[in-house]
Protein backbone atom coordinates (compact mmCIF):
# COMPACT_ATOMS: atom_id res chain seq x y z
CA UNK A 1 0.00 0.00 0.00
CA UNK A 2 3.05 2.23 0.49
CA UNK A 3 4.48 1.80 -2.82
CA UNK A 4 0.92 2.50 -3.87
CA UNK A 5 0.98 6.12 -2.09
CA UNK A 6 4.60 6.58 -3.19
CA UNK A 7 3.87 5.88 -7.25
CA UNK A 8 0.48 8.63 -6.81
CA UNK A 9 2.53 11.03 -5.09
CA UNK A 10 5.44 10.70 -7.97
CA UNK A 11 3.01 10.65 -10.62
CA UNK A 12 1.33 13.94 -9.07
CA UNK A 13 4.73 15.60 -8.54
CA UNK A 14 5.71 14.49 -12.45
CA UNK A 15 2.41 16.17 -13.64
CA UNK A 16 2.58 19.35 -11.63
CA UNK A 17 6.45 19.42 -12.79
CA UNK A 18 5.08 18.76 -16.86
CA UNK A 19 2.14 21.25 -15.98
CA UNK A 20 4.56 24.29 -15.01
CA UNK A 21 7.28 23.45 -17.36
CA UNK A 22 5.14 23.74 -20.63
CA UNK A 23 3.48 27.21 -18.99
CA UNK A 24 6.42 28.40 -20.77
CA UNK A 25 8.96 25.63 -22.76
CA UNK A 26 7.06 24.74 -25.76
CA UNK A 27 6.85 20.90 -25.66
CA UNK A 28 8.94 19.22 -27.85
CA UNK A 29 6.82 16.12 -29.08
CA UNK A 30 3.67 14.60 -27.92
CA UNK A 31 2.60 10.95 -27.19
CA UNK A 32 0.81 11.33 -30.49
CA UNK A 33 3.33 12.85 -32.39
CA UNK A 34 5.78 9.88 -31.66
CA UNK A 35 2.76 7.39 -32.99
CA UNK A 36 2.62 9.00 -35.87
CA UNK A 37 6.60 9.76 -36.88
CA UNK A 38 7.08 5.88 -36.38
CA UNK A 39 4.31 5.83 -39.09
CA UNK A 40 5.00 8.38 -41.51
CA UNK A 41 8.58 9.06 -40.91
CA UNK A 42 9.58 12.82 -40.30
CA UNK A 43 6.46 15.28 -39.74
CA UNK A 44 6.05 18.51 -41.05
CA UNK A 45 6.12 20.71 -38.26
CA UNK A 46 7.14 24.38 -37.51
CA UNK A 47 6.14 25.94 -34.39
CA UNK A 48 5.26 29.80 -34.42
CA UNK A 49 4.66 31.85 -31.42
CA UNK A 50 0.82 33.34 -31.09
CA UNK A 51 2.23 36.60 -32.17
CA UNK A 52 2.93 34.97 -35.84
CA UNK A 53 -0.25 33.73 -36.24
CA UNK A 54 -3.22 35.46 -37.63
CA UNK A 55 -5.47 36.66 -35.48
CA UNK A 56 -7.90 34.93 -37.81
CA UNK A 57 -6.51 32.25 -37.54
CA UNK A 58 -7.14 31.43 -34.17
CA UNK A 59 -10.50 33.08 -33.66
CA UNK A 60 -11.93 30.32 -36.38
CA UNK A 61 -10.11 26.87 -34.56
CA UNK A 62 -11.97 28.43 -31.45
CA UNK A 63 -15.43 29.26 -33.66
CA UNK A 64 -14.79 25.76 -34.57
CA UNK A 65 -14.21 23.75 -32.00
CA UNK A 66 -15.03 25.66 -28.34
CA UNK A 67 -17.01 29.30 -29.14
CA UNK A 68 -17.30 29.47 -25.16
CA UNK A 69 -13.41 29.04 -24.81
CA UNK A 70 -13.21 32.28 -22.92
CA UNK A 71 -16.02 31.83 -20.63
CA UNK A 72 -15.33 28.63 -18.98
CA UNK A 73 -12.24 26.88 -16.80
CA UNK A 74 -11.74 23.62 -18.97
CA UNK A 75 -14.94 22.31 -19.01
CA UNK A 76 -18.33 23.68 -21.02
CA UNK A 77 -21.38 22.50 -18.95
CA UNK A 78 -23.77 23.40 -21.31
CA UNK A 79 -22.01 21.57 -24.83
CA UNK A 80 -21.49 18.89 -21.95
CA UNK A 81 -25.40 19.17 -21.52
CA UNK A 82 -26.60 19.40 -24.61
CA UNK A 83 -24.29 16.16 -26.11
CA UNK A 84 -25.79 14.11 -23.12
CA UNK A 85 -29.20 15.21 -24.82
CA UNK A 86 -28.04 14.27 -27.89
CA UNK A 87 -27.36 10.95 -26.86
CA UNK A 88 -23.65 11.12 -27.19
CA UNK A 89 -23.83 12.23 -30.74
CA UNK A 90 -22.04 15.11 -30.31
CA UNK A 91 -18.76 16.49 -28.84
CA UNK A 92 -18.30 18.16 -25.97
CA UNK A 93 -14.51 18.69 -25.50
CA UNK A 94 -13.02 22.14 -24.76
CA UNK A 95 -10.11 23.35 -26.32
CA UNK A 96 -8.73 23.20 -23.09
CA UNK A 97 -9.41 19.20 -23.05
CA UNK A 98 -8.04 18.88 -26.21
CA UNK A 99 -4.54 21.00 -25.36
CA UNK A 100 -4.36 18.29 -22.43
CA UNK A 101 -4.87 15.29 -24.20
CA UNK A 102 -2.72 16.09 -27.24
CA UNK A 103 0.32 17.15 -24.91
CA UNK A 104 -0.02 15.10 -22.45
CA UNK A 105 -2.05 11.83 -23.15
CA UNK A 106 -2.88 9.41 -25.76
CA UNK A 107 -5.50 9.43 -28.53
CA UNK A 108 -8.57 6.92 -28.72
CA UNK A 109 -11.40 6.74 -26.50
CA UNK A 110 -11.10 5.19 -22.73
CA UNK A 111 -12.18 5.73 -19.12
CA UNK A 112 -8.84 6.01 -17.79
CA UNK A 113 -8.01 8.21 -20.93
CA UNK A 114 -10.89 10.53 -19.84
CA UNK A 115 -10.40 10.44 -15.91
CA UNK A 116 -6.95 11.84 -16.41
CA UNK A 117 -7.89 14.60 -18.96
CA UNK A 118 -10.62 15.13 -16.50
CA UNK A 119 -7.89 15.74 -13.73
CA UNK A 120 -5.04 17.56 -15.30
CA UNK A 121 -7.32 20.11 -17.25
CA UNK A 122 -8.02 21.91 -14.79
CA UNK A 123 -4.46 22.40 -13.54
CA UNK A 124 -3.58 23.64 -17.05
CA UNK A 125 -6.54 25.99 -16.78
CA UNK A 126 -5.01 26.91 -12.99
CA UNK A 127 -1.34 27.33 -14.50
CA UNK A 128 -1.72 28.53 -17.82
CA UNK A 129 -3.01 31.42 -19.81
CA UNK A 130 -5.94 30.81 -22.05
CA UNK A 131 -3.70 32.53 -24.67
CA UNK A 132 -1.12 29.83 -23.93
CA UNK A 133 -3.28 27.32 -24.28
CA UNK A 134 -4.22 28.14 -27.43
CA UNK A 135 -0.79 28.60 -28.53
CA UNK A 136 0.42 25.31 -27.64
CA UNK A 137 -2.89 23.99 -29.40
CA UNK A 138 -2.36 25.58 -32.63
CA UNK A 139 0.96 24.35 -32.72
CA UNK A 140 0.24 20.79 -31.76
CA UNK A 141 -2.93 19.97 -33.86
CA UNK A 142 -2.96 17.64 -36.47
CA UNK A 143 -3.74 19.34 -39.67
CA UNK A 144 -3.05 16.25 -42.09
CA UNK A 145 -0.82 12.99 -42.58
CA UNK A 146 2.06 13.96 -40.65
CA UNK A 147 1.29 17.21 -40.58
CA UNK A 148 0.68 19.29 -37.39
CA UNK A 149 0.40 22.92 -36.21
CA UNK A 150 -1.06 26.12 -38.27
CA UNK A 151 2.21 27.04 -39.58
CA UNK A 152 3.03 23.38 -41.57
CA UNK A 153 -0.63 23.41 -42.46
CA UNK A 154 -0.47 27.44 -43.86
CA UNK A 155 2.61 26.13 -45.85
CA UNK A 156 1.65 23.10 -47.32
CA UNK A 157 -2.13 24.11 -48.51
CA UNK A 158 -1.46 27.82 -49.25
CA UNK A 159 2.41 28.54 -49.39
CA UNK A 160 2.00 31.46 -46.91
CA UNK A 161 3.16 31.56 -43.41
CA UNK A 162 0.70 31.45 -40.62
CA UNK A 163 0.61 35.45 -40.07
CA UNK A 164 -0.66 35.93 -43.88
CA UNK A 165 -3.85 33.24 -43.59
CA UNK A 166 -6.92 35.41 -44.83
CA UNK A 167 -10.38 35.20 -43.36
CA UNK A 168 -11.23 32.31 -45.84
CA UNK A 169 -8.13 30.25 -45.67
CA UNK A 170 -8.45 30.33 -41.67
CA UNK A 171 -11.97 28.98 -41.75
CA UNK A 172 -10.98 26.50 -44.18
CA UNK A 173 -8.01 25.19 -42.21
CA UNK A 174 -10.38 25.13 -39.11
CA UNK A 175 -12.74 22.71 -41.07
CA UNK A 176 -10.61 20.03 -41.37
CA UNK A 177 -10.48 19.34 -37.77
CA UNK A 178 -11.49 16.81 -35.96
CA UNK A 179 -10.76 14.79 -38.91
CA UNK A 180 -7.70 16.24 -40.83
CA UNK A 181 -6.68 12.94 -42.98
CA UNK A 182 -9.85 12.65 -44.23
CA UNK A 183 -10.18 16.45 -45.44
CA UNK A 184 -8.51 18.75 -48.23
CA UNK A 185 -8.99 22.48 -47.28
CA UNK A 186 -9.11 23.23 -51.16
CA UNK A 187 -11.44 20.45 -51.85
CA UNK A 188 -14.06 20.29 -49.17
CA UNK A 189 -17.15 18.72 -49.58
CA UNK A 190 -20.80 20.69 -49.80
CA UNK A 191 -21.33 20.03 -45.77
CA UNK A 192 -17.77 21.36 -45.10
CA UNK A 193 -18.13 24.42 -47.17
CA UNK A 194 -20.85 25.34 -45.41
CA UNK A 195 -19.20 24.29 -42.14
CA UNK A 196 -16.37 26.70 -43.01
CA UNK A 197 -18.74 29.59 -43.57
CA UNK A 198 -20.23 29.46 -40.53
CA UNK A 199 -16.93 28.88 -38.86
CA UNK A 200 -15.53 32.56 -40.64
CA UNK A 201 -19.13 33.86 -39.46
CA UNK A 202 -18.09 32.88 -35.74
CA UNK A 203 -15.01 34.21 -35.36
CA UNK A 204 -16.57 37.37 -36.93
CA UNK A 205 -19.13 36.84 -33.92
CA UNK A 206 -17.01 36.49 -31.09
CA UNK A 207 -14.14 39.58 -32.33
CA UNK A 208 -17.54 41.80 -32.13
CA UNK A 209 -18.61 40.32 -28.91
CA UNK A 210 -15.49 39.77 -26.73
CA UNK A 211 -15.43 36.21 -26.39
CA UNK A 212 -11.92 36.22 -27.89
CA UNK A 213 -10.61 38.71 -25.41
CA UNK A 214 -9.11 36.45 -23.70
CA UNK A 215 -6.66 35.30 -25.89
CA UNK A 216 -6.16 38.58 -27.78
CA UNK A 217 -4.62 40.55 -25.09
CA UNK A 218 -7.44 41.22 -22.65
CA UNK A 219 -6.42 39.04 -20.65
CA UNK A 220 -8.62 35.82 -18.92
CA UNK A 221 -12.18 35.98 -18.28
Amino acid sequence: MRCVRRLLLLAVVLAAALIGLFAVVNPPATPYMLAEYGRYGPLDRTWVPMEEIAPVMARSVVAAEDANFCLHWGFDLDAIRAAIEAGGQRGASTLSQQTVKNVYLWQGRSWLRKALEAALTPAVELVWTKRRILEVYLNVAEFGEGLFGVEAAAQRYYGIPASQLSPDQAARLAALLPNPKERDPDALGDSLRRRARDIAGGAATIAADGRAACFEGGGPL
